[in-house]
């Protein structure tokens, strides 16, 4: 801005010489500096102090009200003293003197040079809170916790994240120490890591921990933490990152469990036939013997124990193959307050007589679909474990109730779904236990009792019976004042299943009819063959299939009425078997038996509807009772169970 073009001339040819290359634009006055300002395409404002129409420092003013980046030199002639601070106070970026012109090249290049460390500083002062941006919304929107604690170990600043995980307010965390909301297990291994971290001694740590949150849940979390140093290498905070793995823990324990399980189903389904055989030939000579005894005689009770021993070592290799599901569920609709009234005598037997059972059944409970020789185990391991528990006496109450689960108490127990249920619960008012074994209260194996009290099987079979009828057990016991547990059956709406006739006591049924009994294990054979000639039937006896079809073809007697087989033989199975004898006897009845589990069986077709089957190890009352219940051509066909036959070992 320049009122004499001679003098606008000489700043631009001082300049070129300098070497700045440039192009001017001169104007005059206030309304030509404005609309050249607005144009744009300005780097740098050269002004004279003083014009006719218009002033130095008008042009300044107006400059750093609109365009406060633009730099403006004044070249003027001599200003006093006063003037000059008054321009630079003003905004001017410098001022030259016109009789000293030589000073105007340095003074333009270090205004530009200005004007780039601005820009440059401006563009690092966006990015950098472009970037603090988005770290705030990386450390409030990440799904991982986060916490920067300080070196004392109390959080600094916490996300929401960590907020919802641990169920504190930001205020409420930054006032506890982190070990405040730790589990006490874990305490001192992660305070070790944290006070290395902060000496030095370590860059970095990662864990796994549990958290206690507000409302006393667990939270099992994987944490990551790293330090950050000030310049002097001093640690300022430390960075914790926090990952929720309940879940992940969950589906650990459960894959864990289900290899335990395949282990032991594995163990139980290979030793399951033989030792069934073994423990139905002991079983079966035990009550031959007992039967035969009269009750004054002195080797009565020691054949007793013998049975006794056997039907302890028979539930033992059930509750083996429940747990391991090498059995196979056959669920129909039942009323738990049925099951408790048949039950009854039972238990009240399993008591001592310091225990007082009270049975309270719900009124108008609904419905269940459950297999009801399991249910009726549950009954008694619970039952047991209750008496075990009191070993002073105490009270023991079985109650049945309808109950409905709403979604705020599945979202507080993992895998439930909201609904309907009939409950039965069993309390007692015994030792109660420590939330250590209530931790592993379901373990395969795990045991309080003493040494040859218990197999840490019973409450794991439980579990696996409640949930393949789709059920739940809840647990709550207090050290000292009693355990209750609680098992929930989804409720059905389906009408009761026709009852099966219980077995009878009493004489065991006699017969004349011709039998054929096909067993490849020769103790097991002669044992079946002889409890039923002693019963007056005419018994023929073969030891795989093949040779029960030469037997058959032999005979010259009556005919065969009824075969007794074992399922799985060499050479030839029962199934094939009995399909060739039927061929040419169609009304001929098969018994069949085993003593493998459901698994093997069933590939074998001979669990499906139609068939009778009698498991093994059985006693000889029950296999009399089963033969003359299918020669008298009773309508159905009776599934005997394994749970059955150990409910049933006196009759």
């Amino acid at each position: 801005m320049e009122d004499d073009p001679n003098d606008a001339a000489l700043i631009q040819s001082t300049l070129e010489a300098g070497g700045i290359a440039c192009a001017t634009t001169r104007v005059q006055g206030h309304d030509d500096f404005v609309a050249a300002l607005e144009r744009g395409g300005i780097d740098l404002i050269l002004s004279d102090f003083s014009l006719p129409a218009f002033d130095g420092l008008s042009a300044v003013e107006i400059a750093r009200t609109g365009w406060h980046d633009l730099p403006i030199i004044l070249v003027s002639g001599p200003l006093g003293e006063e003037r000059a601070i008054d321009s630079l106070k003003s905004g001017a970026t410098d001022y030259v003197l016109k009789e000293r012109l030589a000073q105007l090249v340095p003074a333009v290049r270090r205004a530009m040079q200005e004007v780039e460390e601005r820009t440059r500083n401006r563009r690092t002062e966006v990015a950098l809170q472009e970037t603090q941006q988005r770290l705030r919304i990386v450390f409030s929107e990440s799904p991982l916790g986060i916490a920067l604690v300080g070196v004392d170990g109390l959080p600094v600043l916490t996300n929401a994240a960590l907020q919802k995980m641990l169920g504190y307010t930001d205020e409420e965390l930054c006032r506890m120490p982190f070990t405040d909301f730790t589990h006490t297990d874990d305490c001192a291994k992660d305070m070790e890591l944290y006070q290395q971290l902060i000496r030095g001694t370590r860059r970095s740590y990662q864990i796994e921990k549990r958290y206690i949150r507000k409302d006393g849940r667990m939270v099992w979390a994987r944490l990551s933490v790293s330090v950050a140093r000030e310049a002097a290498g001093r640690v300022k905070f430390a960075i914790g990152m926090v990952e929720d793995i309940t879940d992940r823990r969950h589906l650990e324990a459960q894959f864990i469990a289900a290899q335990k399980m395949e282990v032991l189903g594995q163990l139980a389904g290979g030793v399951a036939h033989d030792f069934n055989n073994i423990l139905g030939v002991i079983m079966g000579y035990s009550n031959l013997i007992t039967s035969s005894l009269g009750p004054e005689s002195p080797l009565r009770k020691y054949a007793e124990e013998i049975l006794h021993a056997t039907e302890r070592a028979a539930g033992l290799t059930r509750q083996l193959l429940v747990f391991s599901r090498k059995q196979t569920v056959q669920p129909v609709v039942i009323d738990l307050n049925d099951v408790l009234t048949d039950m009854d005598k039972m238990l009240r037997r399993l008591i001592d007589e310091n225990i007082t059972m009270t049975i309270i059944p719900g009124k108008q409970t609904g419905h269940i679909k459950a297999d009801p020789g399991y249910v009726g185990q549950v009954l008694m391991n619970l039952v047991v474990n209750a008496r075990d528990a009191m070993p002073n006496g105490g009270k023991l109450t079985i109650a049945t109730n309808n109950v409905t689960l709403d979604d705020n108490y599945a979202d507080a127990h993992t895998g439930i779904i909201p609904g309907d249920y009939v409950m039965f619960s069993v309390s007692d008012t015994g030792t109660g236990m420590t939330d250590e074994v209530k931790a592993r209260l379901f373990e395969p194996f795990f045991t309080t009792k003493p040494k040859g009290k218990g197999t840490g099987l019973g409450l794991a079979t439980c579990q696996t019976i409640v949930q393949l009828s789709g059920g739940h057990i809840v647990v709550d016991s207090q050290l000292g004042k009693g355990t209750t547990f609680k098992i929930y059956f989804p409720r059905v709406e389906q009408p009761l299943d026709v009852a099966v006739k219980p077995i009878q006591t009493g004489p065991l049924p006699r017969g004349t009819e011709t039998l054929l009994v096909v067993e490849d294990e020769p103790s097991v054979r002669h044992l079946a063959r002889g409890v039923l000639e002693a019963q007056g039937y005419e018994v023929l006896s073969a030891s795989n299939g093949q040779d029960a079809l030469n037997v058959a073809r032999g005979h010259k007697g009556s005919p065969i009425r009824l075969v007794v087989t074992d399922v799985i033989m060499p050479l030839m199975d029962g199934k094939v078997m009995a399909e060739w004898l039927k061929t040419t006897n169609p009304g001929l009845k098969i018994l069949f038996t085993s003593g493998y589990t459901d698994d093997v069986i069933a590939h074998h077709g001979v669990l499906e509807t139609g068939f009778a089957f009698l498991s093994k190890p059985y006693t000889p009352a029950i296999l009399a009772r089963k033969v003359r219940t299918m020669l008298d051509n009773e309508p159905g066909t009776t599934f005997l169970r394994k749970q059955d036959v150990t409910i049933n070992q006196s009759q």
